[in-house]
């Protein structure tokens, strides 16, 4: 039988050893942490009174993945759950803008925008799982759906301040579009940041932006449980520091970032792929600090306690001039902070009465600093009384989030920067997942299409690509 072995019990590691196991290879998955999940595990926190999400929490694309759908994850454990609305963006004044599951709402409540709301993001609102499909995956390939992919690019190419002020009249709707870009860790004036507002906007109003019952952790779960009944083993405490020290196997695939990788393979890379490696750019990290409340957040304005997730940092301007500082290297004064209430949808992840709040700072990479009050000033600056509501803390800085998790390397969460080439080359052009050195060796990480976030895709084509080398049919 075929063997395959998986460094790495991420989602991304994970998904690629569901896919091997499906295909009929004996797979062995081994993890450095004593338990599976990587950077969407979670964990009893606050004297074992809440679950909390140590990575990420809120999850866009989850229910979109055509990874996560192919795989069946419902049938094995998984429970999506909603708030009310996905996502709220307050803004100076008291009031916020509303993102709803439903386009024509979200379009009434921005008036003036309306039409130009519902235009922008109808390719991502008609069908997310088809726009999901189109935009997770290499750029370099024939896409299924070519009119939606020109529709969604026409749109997303271009920058994303110069089209929100093209585009949109009013501040809300410039507040609410720019807010959804901010998931892409680059300057708003970026070219191709627009698909990312596009994209995420558009999947949230049909899709939602839901957690994952019981902690991100189920995610995980879920996808073991696919390996197991495949016949697939996962052993955790292990920690591979040289892969000539792997069992031996026909295939191995690394959920690791470039720099993982080079450590692993102890000199064995060369050429231009080692030095695109040694290169490689981790870009913007996040300060992350999780809150036990014994109340809901005192938000101005109430339809925003009712939310998942919140983008705080004001308006379209405020947004643009964090991004782009902390590109530069420089900690801003107000930086975007990103928000979940999981809580909200999941009552069971805190006691009756008290909830739990989930949020980061965008920082530069490897900030040394804790940006907790910077978090809790733009939560107060939008929920007046919020500081009072809070029970116990805990932050985790850029380097805890790396001492927690070695793939976040600076506390970047993103596997490489999306800046410069290295969006198209991911982490190069051609055969991306191919790792040049003996042996069929893939990177399966956030580091290879389509990037960062929690949708088991960078794992999928992955896997994929290393069943096509080898001449194995995918089920």
């Amino acid at each position: 039988m075929t063997s395959a072995v998986v460094v790495g019990a991420g989602p991304n590691g994970l998904t690629a050893a569901a896919v091997l196991a499906r295909a009929g290879l004996e797979v062995t998955v081994l993890e450095r942490a004593e338990r599976i999940g990587g950077a969407s595990a979670s964990m009893p926190a606050f004297g074992d009174q809440a679950i909390i999400d140590p990575g990420a929490s809120g999850h866009p694309f989850g229910v979109t993945s055509p990874a996560f759908r192919s795989l069946g994850l419902e049938q094995h454990g998984l429970e999506w759950v909603h708030a009310d609305y996905p996502m709220a963006h307050p803004l100076p004044g008291g009031r916020a803008a509303i993102l709803h599951r439903d386009a024509e709402q979200t379009a009434r409540e921005l008036g003036v925008d309306a039409k130009a709301w519902l235009r922008m993001h109808a390719p991502a609102t008609e069908d997310p799982n088809a726009t999901a499909e189109a935009i997770l995956g290499p750029l370099l390939r024939w896409p299924k759906d070519p009119v939606l992919l020109a529709r969604f690019g026409l749109r997303g190419a271009w920058p994303a301040t110069l089209l929100a002020r093209t585009v949109f009249r009013s501040g809300a709707a410039q507040a609410l579009f720019a807010g959804s870009v901010t998931h892409a860790t680059l300057p708003l004036g970026h070219p191709l940041t627009s698909a990312f507002g596009v994209a995420f906007g558009g999947v949230g109003h049909s899709a939602g932006w839901p957690f994952a019952k019981g902690g991100s952790q189920s995610i995980a779960d879920a996808l073991g449980r696919v390996v197991e009944a495949h016949g697939g083993r996962i052993e955790t405490g292990v920690d591979v520091t040289d892969l000539r020290e792997l069992p031996p196997a026909d295939l191995v695939l690394l959920d690791l970032t470039p720099r993982q990788l080079l450590r692993v393979a102890h000199g064995r890379i060369e050429g231009l792929y080692a030095k695109r490696m040694e290169r490689w750019k981790y870009g913007p990290a996040v300060s992350k600090l999780d809150v036990l409340l014994d109340g809901p957040v005192p938000w101005e304005d109430e339809r925003v306690g009712r939310a998942g997730t919140v983008h705080l940092s004001g308006t379209l301007a405020e947004i643009a001039h964090a991004e782009r500082e902390v590109a530069r290297g420089r900690m801003p004064e107000r930086p975007f902070v990103l928000a979940t209430q999981p809580s909200v949808a999941d009552p069971e992840r805190a006691p009756a009465g008290r909830h739990t709040l989930w949020a980061y700072a965008h920082v530069p990479h490897g900030w040394p600093g804790d940006a907790s009050d910077a978090i809790e000033a733009q939560i107060e600056r939008f929920a007046p009384g919020f500081r009072d509501r809070i029970l116990e803390r805990r932050p985790m800085t850029p380097a805890a989030l790396e001492l927690w998790n070695p793939n976040l390397v600076g506390g970047s969460i993103g596997g490489g920067t999306l800046a410069g080439t290295q969006q198209l080359a991911r982490p190069v052009l051609a055969n991306p997942h191919r790792v040049p050195m003996p042996g069929r060796i893939f990177l399966c990480s956030s580091s290879v299409p389509p990037g960062g976030g929690v949708h088991g895709m960078s794992g999928w084509h992955a896997a994929h690509a290393a069943l096509k080398e080898m001449g194995v049919h995918a089920s």
